[in-house]
């Protein structure tokens, strides 16, 4: 069984930061990978970054390349995503998501889509104002 927390979630204006730190505990092999997945109300869930843990190699969605920055340390388990240039658009609640063991990607490359996580976190807000 695996357990994700997140943590570091808030309220900032447009062009703040915001660090998102997520907590793996549990039972679990090395070979995983992990992600954030962003959803506003009403929308669809968007995989924003994603991390092959074994490699190191990170992904992000176009909407946030360049200005997010996903780090993964393998010795604690823990995921962070520094959010820096912040933007309204970016408000959602941000979950951090594992897949174990890591499949192979359904589109290479790239993010990860929602359904190919198998473990989430209960999600924390992000709000970011104009």
């Amino acid at each position: 069984q695996v357990q994700l927390v997140e943590s570091g979630g808030g309220s900032v204006q447009a062009g703040g930061s915001l660090r998102l730190s997520c907590a793996a505990s549990g039972y679990f092999h090395s070979d995983y990978c992990m992600g954030w997945i962003r959803q506003v109300p009403g929308k669809e869930r968007e995989g924003v970054a994603h991390v092959y843990t074994n490699s190191g190699r990170t992904y992000y969605s176009d909407s946030v390349t360049g200005r997010f920055t996903l780090s993964h340390d393998n010795a604690k388990h823990t995921l962070v995503l520094q959010m820096n240039s912040l933007k309204p658009e970016d408000t959602a609640v941000y979950y951090c998501a594992m897949n174990l063991p890591c499949s192979p990607p359904r589109i290479p490359y790239g993010t990860r889509a929602p359904d190919e996580y198998n473990y989430w976190g209960q999600g924390t807000q992000v709000t970011v104002s104009s």
